[in-house]
C-alpha cells in the first residue's frame, strides 16, 4: 500500500508538469530550465540525500521523501519563477529517494525475514505491474477528471498527489521497522562514496549495469519531457491524461510480460533485456520518420493529427519496455550491487542520468525534437551493447566483494602512514 501511495503521488503529476508550467506562460526554453532544476537537484541533493539513507535508515528516507514531495506539490500553486524553482529542487530530491530508499528497504526487509531470493523477481514485477501500471492508470484517468472533467485546474492533481503522499507517510511512520547498510559509526558521507566508487571501478558487471541504467533512464525522462510537444507541435488540443493513461496501459502490459519472462528458471534476464533495448530504440525512430513520411500540418490548434497518432503508437511500444525495464533491473540490481551500501551505489548511478538529462534539457531549443529523439534511439542501441557484455559475464564469480573491499580499505591506512 505505502509503494501504491508513494508512487500515486509521482504519476498524479507526471501528465501536468509541462501543462502547468505552460498555463502560466512559460516557454519550452523556461520549461527546460525548470526541468534541468530538477535533474540538477536530483544530481547533486538528492544523491546525498539518498546515500545517508544506507547510513541513518531507509524508513526515514522513505518519510524524508513524502515531506519533501508534498511542498514540492504546494509550490505549483504559485505562478512565480522562483517558487516553482524551488519546487522542482524539493522534486529532484524526492525523485531520488524513491528510486533507491524504498528498493533499498524493500530488499533489506526480505533477506532479513529470510525469505527466499527468487521471491523478490515476483515482489518486483508485481510492484511495477500494480505501480506503474494500473496505478499509473488510474492516476492519469483520474488527473483527467480533475482537469478537464471537473474544471478544477492543471494544479487539482498536484494537491491530489500531496494527499496520497501524505497517507503513505502515515502508514510508513505507524507500520515499518527501521533497517541500514553500513551503519559503522567511523563512516562519514565521504567515505561512503569512495566505497561505492571503488566497489563500482572494481566489478565490471556493477559498471555497466550502472551504465545501462544511465542510458535507458536518461532516454526514458528525455521521452517524459519530449512527449507533449512532439504530439502537439502546433498546439493541438491533446487529451493528457488520457494519453498518460495509454501510455501506462502499455506499460503494465511489459510489466506483465516481465513477470512470466522473470519466473522462467531458463530464461536470463540478462539475455532478453538485450532485445528489449534494440526495440526500445526502434520505437523512439517513429517521430523522426512520421516527420518524413507524412506531410507536417501548419494548422493551429485542433485536434491530434494523424502522425500524432502513429508517434502514439510508437511510444506505447516504448512504454511497454519501460514496463519490461523496470522489475529486470531491480533483479539484475538485487543481484550485483552489495547490501552495505545499496543506496549509495543506486544514487552514484544517477549522477550521468541526470548530466545527460540536463545537457539534453539546456540545448532542448538549439535543436529540433526529431534530432532529440533520434540521440534517445543511438543510446538505447549502445544500452544494448552494453546488456550484451553483461550477458556474457554475467555467471562469472565476483573477483572482489564488498567485504575484501573494506578489509583492503583498512589495511591501505597503515600502509600509507608516514
Amino acid at each position: 500500500m505505502v509503494g501504491l501511495c508513494a508512487i500515486a503521488g509521482d504519476w498524479l503529476q507526471g501528465p501536468y508538469v509541462y501543462y502547468l508550467y505552460t498555463t502560466y506562460g512559460f516557454g519550452k526554453g523556461e520549461i527546460g530550465q525548470l526541468f534541468i532544476a530538477g535533474f540538477g537537484s536530483s544530481m547533486l541533493f538528492g544523491t546525498i540525500v539518498g546515500s545517508l539513507a544506507d547510513k541513518q535508515g531507509r524508513k526515514r528516507a522513505c518519510v524524508t521523501y513524502c515531506i519533501t514531495y508534498i511542498l514540492s506539490c504546494i509550490t505549483k500553486h504559485s505562478p512565480q519563477y522562483k517558487v516553482l524553482m524551488v519546487g522542482r529542487i524539493l522534486g529532484g530530491i524526492a525523485t531520488s529517494l524513491l528510486f533507491s530508499a524504498f528498493e533499498s528497504w524493500l530488499v533489506a526487509e526480505h533477506f532479513k525475514r529470510g525469505f527466499d531470493q527468487q521471491w523478490l523477481s515476483l515482489t518486483f514485477s508485481k510492484a511495477i505491474f500494480l505501480g506503474n501500471g494500473l496505478v499509473a492508470i488510474l492516476s492519469g484517468l483520474f488527473g483527467n477528471l480533475l482537469v478537464d472533467t471537473l474544471s478544477l485546474g492543471p494544479v487539482s492533481p498536484f494537491d491530489a498527489a500531496a494527499i496520497f503522499l501524505a497517507i503513505g507517510m502515515a502508514v510508513i511512520l505507524s507500520s515499518w521497522t527501521e533497517n541500514y547498510g553500513d551503519s559503522s559509526e567511523s563512516k562519514d558521507l565521504l567515505t561512503q562514496f569512495k566505497g561505492a566508487a571503488v566497489t563500482i571501478a572494481s566489478d565490471e558487471k556493477i559498471a555497466l549495469l550502472g551504465a545501462i541504467q544511465s542510458l535507458f533512464e536518461g532516454s526514458m525522462y528525455t521521452f517524459v519531457f519530449l512527449w507533449t510537444p512532439a504530439l502537439s507541435p502546433n498546439d493541438e488540443e491533446i487529451p493528457h491524461g488520457f494519453i498518460f493513461a495509454t501510455f501506462m496501459l502499455a506499460s503494465m502490459l511489459g510489466s506483465s510480460i516481465a513477470s512470466r519472462l522473470l519466473a522462467r528458471n531458463s530464461t536470463r534476464v540478462e539475455s532478453y533485456m538485450q532485445i528489449i533495448f534494440v526495440i526500445s530504440s526502434a520505437s523512439l525512430l517513429l517521430p523522426i520518420l512520421t516527420n518524413f513520411l507524412v506531410t507536417p500540418s501548419k494548422v493551429k490548434g485542433g485536434g491530434i493529427t494523424f502522425a500524432g497518432c502513429l508517434q502514439v503508437l510508437g511510444f506505447c511500444t516504448f512504454e511497454a519496455c519501460v514496463g519490461i525495464f523496470w522489475p529486470s533491473i531491480m533483479k539484475m540490481r538485487s543481484q550485483y550491487i552489495p547490501e552495505e551500501a545499496r543506496s549509495t551505489i543506486m544514487n552514484f548511478f544517477r549522477i550521468p542520468l541526470n548530466i545527460f538529462v540536463c545537457i539534453v534539457l539546456y540545448n532542448v531549443n538549439a535543436f529540433p525534437i526529431t534530432f532529440m529523439f533520434g540521440m534517445c534511439s543511438i543510446f538505447l542501441f549502445v544500452a544494448s551493447i552494453l546488456q550484451r557484455r553483461l550477458a556474457a559475464i554475467g555467471d562469472k564469480p565476483k573477483t572482489e566483494d564488498w567485504a575484501m573491499l573494506k578489509e583492503r580499505d583498512a589495511e591501505d591506512e597503515p600502509l600509507n602512514a608516514p
